[in-house]
């Protein structure tokens, strides 16, 4: 009944891992020349940066954790 149970595990956990690291590298393909300029990277960090920090400070103020 359990023959090979490890196996299969194993095998959607890779095909999880491609799956994932092919959407990562397609969303971020496009944005690969931009980073051959320095102002349009640094652009591009600031613009990640306050991306992640927006989305910080709306999870916090939505799940009701302590205020800045």
């Amino acid at each position: 009944m359990f023959d090979g149970f490890w196996e299969n595990v194993l095998r959607y956990f890779r095909y999880f891992i491609t799956t994932l690291l092919g959407v990562l590298l397609n969303a971020f393909a496009p944005l690969a020349p931009l980073f051959k300029r320095p102002v349009t990277s640094i652009a591009v960090l600031g613009f990640f940066a306050g991306a992640l920090v927006f989305i910080t400070l709306t999870l916090r103020a939505m799940l009701g954790l302590s205020t800045i």
